[in-house]
């Protein structure tokens, strides 16, 4: 059986050319960059390369302004709470909008019980967050604004630039989770008005388990793991070389392909989106009908429960989501998707399916075919039949009859 996975903002596969470059500091270059000796200086000299081409992709202004740490999560507590309690002499307020990702709501949470007080900024019913929104929750102790580039569950891109010039002009610290905008947007900190950029490794075609944040020169942090004092003492633990140089080698191959695949990818997703909001009933597009990546299709189908859903695509060799994979162990309803004003229902029947390198058009017809029949199966079988109200299905690319 043929398997079709439209899961990629979980994790994507490791491109070959990655997994290649990484393989010779597995068992050749395997020294510790920490070490004086000739596979130590080998190894650090890499580290030193890798810094480099990270930081030219973002356009910091030095290479030390890339901090490598162990995952998108972790880059993002860092920012979040290496920012809040160095700072805390200045100011105990920070603003998080509410569709953040946990990686950053969690952090947010931690710190009011330290004493902070978080805003959580609303988005709109589109799930953008916008500037006028952050404008008017800034405060003189204001320290630090945390705005997702794109949206990890619906795909919205949120306008970073103009929320960025706001928070700066204010003089508070701007940080972006940029995990599912990395392969597919530009990621010059200068143009985005950004002091604190997180990436990740395994959304963009790269390995797990590293990630790395942008820290502008001058920006106080506080580090969260302690031990030898790597990393400019921010992040202790002996360096993951393989892992750091295939993450350089992933964002060097998403940035040279980028415009030619988002262009491929935004078709495709298109084709899809209205694939679906014309052949099944009852249905909604969820996030910005254009503003979002051009992977994302996130829709909302009536009177079926999600995980429901999944499990029969499964049995059809599909792989999709019903939200963030990090949060696919809770039967909760998504947080995004009540964020945007929508029912608590809507959240339950929310599908999101997120296309890739691999994905092709003869792929998506396959699922176009097999999604009527369980769709109609599970609707049969459901004790809950609601009626779309016209309010929520306003959006230009709704399908409701």
């Amino acid at each position: 059986m043929q398997y079709i996975y439209l899961d990629h903002a979980a994790t994507t596969p490791t491109d070959p050319q990655v997994v290649e470059a990484m393989l010779p500091y597995f068992t050749e270059n395997y020294g510790n960059p920490g070490g004086l000796y000739a596979k130590g200086l080998r190894a650090k000299l890499t580290l030193d390369a890798t810094r480099k081409i990270i930081a030219d992709i973002v356009h910091a202004a030095n290479p030390e302004e890339i901090i490598f740490t162990g995952s998108g999560t972790e880059s993002d507590n860092l920012a979040i709470l290496g920012v809040a309690r160095a700072n805390k002499k200045k100011g105990k307020h920070i603003i998080v909008s509410a569709v953040e990702h946990h990686a950053v709501l969690h952090p947010a949470e931690q710190l009011e019980k330290e004493g902070f007080e978080v805003s959580y900024a609303p988005v709109d019913a589109l799930g953008q967050v916008q500037p006028k929104t952050i404008e008017a929750l800034l405060r003189d102790d204001t320290i630090l604004v945390s705005v997702m580039y794109a949206n990890n569950e619906v795909g919205t891109i949120n306008p970073l630039n103009a929320i960025g010039k706001i928070v700066q002009k204010n003089g508070a610290l701007m940080h972006t989770d940029a995990c599912q905008a990395a392969g597919a947007l530009d990621l010059d900190v200068r143009k985005l008005h950004v002091d604190l950029l997180t990436i990740n490794g395994s959304k963009l075609y790269g390995p797990k388990g590293v990630g790395a944040l942008y820290a502008r020169r001058g920006v106080a942090l506080q580090s969260i793991i302690f031990g030898g004092g790597q990393e400019k003492n921010l992040r202790s633990g002996t360096e993951n070389v393989p892992l750091i140089v295939g993450l350089a080698k992933a964002l060097l191959l998403a940035q040279d392909n980028r415009e030619r695949e988002n262009e491929r990818l935004t078709k495709l997703r298109d084709y899809f989106m209205q694939g679906i909001l014309t052949t099944i009933p009852k249905t909604r597009l969820n996030g910005h009908p254009t503003e979002r990546l051009p992977n994302n299709v996130n829709v909302t189908i009536m009177d079926i429960e999600g995980e429901a859903f999944l499990l029969y695509m499964d049995a059809k060799g599909v792989a999709c989501s019903t939200g963030s994979a990090c949060t696919s162990t809770t039967l909760d309803p998504s947080h995004v998707i009540t964020a945007m004003g929508l029912p608590y229902e809507f959240a339950h029947g929310s599908i999101r399916f997120t296309l890739g390198h691999a994905t092709t058009k003869k792929d998506l017809d396959y699922v176009l075919n097999i999604m009527p029949p369980i769709v109609e199966r599970l609707r049969a079988i459901s004790p809950v039949h609601l009626h779309l109200d016209p309010k929520y299905a306003n959006h230009p690319k709704v399908h409701q009859r």
